[in-house]
């Protein structure tokens, strides 16, 4: 397992990060079609990451209404795993418990209220990474920014971080914590696959320029990439895809990759799932990989992937299966950079 620095701070955080959207939902509910484990299956997949050398835990005080954050914390005691060697990470932005009209987005208020529950729900004394879990239009962004560098101040959060944001508004963030001198985003979490390449038009230029960290989520597109599927197989009724159609995916173009992928997979003896992830794995701006399993077998398949190394052929390949088609701006900055570099080329 190897270990990055998480953006522009001094921590370091697991290539893989496990993700907790499985513990606790109920049949019937949003999160039971994604995963329904109980305290002692997530006992074994956080015990087994652990022992893995995962030091990165993921959670959201809206999985399973907020029982995922409880089984969390109930498992770090049960494994009595030392504070200082487990990042864990939550977010805020939906609503838990008890419904009322404040009780959602990213006002103060809000953001006070839901940070004091998700420390009770987790056993904590502090979070170490704290996300904002959408954008909240009716909050202006400075006074959600005021907010998390309180947060950080009375010790409740380490880092704060944001998730499911554009380009524009996470720099607009960046602006008022600069200019206030306060707690800055230090990562973004993000939906992000060789197969669903659209973060790279905008925000992985961003991300490069201003130091953030990149937390990938649904790095096998919802289950679309695990292996199970492709243009003449489909996965058995009752699958996470045939229930949950998210994220959307340009089928024909998934299928491409998978036909790909499939081929690489089988020349190394691996799964398509591991090449999937180790694709992420190459990418420069990826941090940390957000993985989430059912089953410790599935677990290990993921962590696998670390291991996986793609050749430049292999991920020339995926890159020309995959690759975005030009749109505007990014074509027409394309051929001003081409003309600039070509001058600056012959000026030597």
């Amino acid at each position: 397992m190897r270990y990055a620095k998480f953006g522009s701070t001094g921590l370091f955080v697991s290539e893989l990060c496990l993700g907790t959207m499985t513990f606790g939902g109920q049949e019937g509910a949003i999160w039971g079609q994604i995963g329904r484990l109980q305290q002692a299956d997530a006992d074994k997949l956080i015990g087994r990451a652990i022992d893995a050398g995962i030091n990165f835990i993921d959670t959201a005080n809206v999985y399973s209404d907020g029982v995922s954050e409880s089984m969390t914390g109930t498992a770090l005691r049960n494994l009595d795993v030392p504070r200082e060697n487990v990042v864990v990470a939550t977010k805020v932005f939906g609503e838990t418990g008890t419904k009322s009209v404040n009780s959602r987005g990213l006002s103060r208020h809000h953001v006070m209220d839901a940070v004091k529950a998700s420390l009770r729900r987790l056993q904590l004394d502090y979070v170490d990474l704290y996300q904002v879990h959408g954008f909240d239009p009716a909050t202006s962004i400075e006074e959600t920014v005021r907010a998390l560098d309180q947060l950080v101040r009375d010790g409740h959060v380490r880092y704060v971080g944001v998730s499911n944001w554009a380009a524009w508004q996470i720099m607009k963030a960046l602006g008022v914590a600069d200019r206030l001198g306060m707690a800055r985003f230090e990562s973004l979490q993000a939906y992000y696959t060789v197969a669903g390449r659209d973060l790279e038009r905008e925000i992985v230029p961003m991300l490069a320029s201003e130091g953030l960290a990149l937390m990938v989520w649904s790095p096998l597109a919802g289950g679309l990439l695990s292996g199970k599927y492709s243009r003449t197989a489909h996965a058995e009724q009752g699958s996470r895809r045939t229930m949950f159609d998210f994220p959307p995916v340009n089928l024909e173009r998934g299928y491409d990759c998978i036909d790909v992928m499939q081929g690489i997979a089988e020349s190394k003896g691996v799964s398509v799932a591991q090449i999937a992830l180790a694709w992420l794995l190459h990418q420069k701006t990826v941090t940390s990989v957000i993985i989430g399993a059912k089953r410790v077998d599935q677990l290990d398949d993921n962590i696998a992937a670390t291991s996986v190394r793609l050749t430049d052929e292999e991920l020339a390949a995926l890159d020309k299966v995959s690759a975005l088609p030009p749109e505007y701006p990014g074509w027409m900055l394309g051929r001003q950079g081409d003309v600039r570099r070509r001058q600056l080329s012959e000026s030597r």
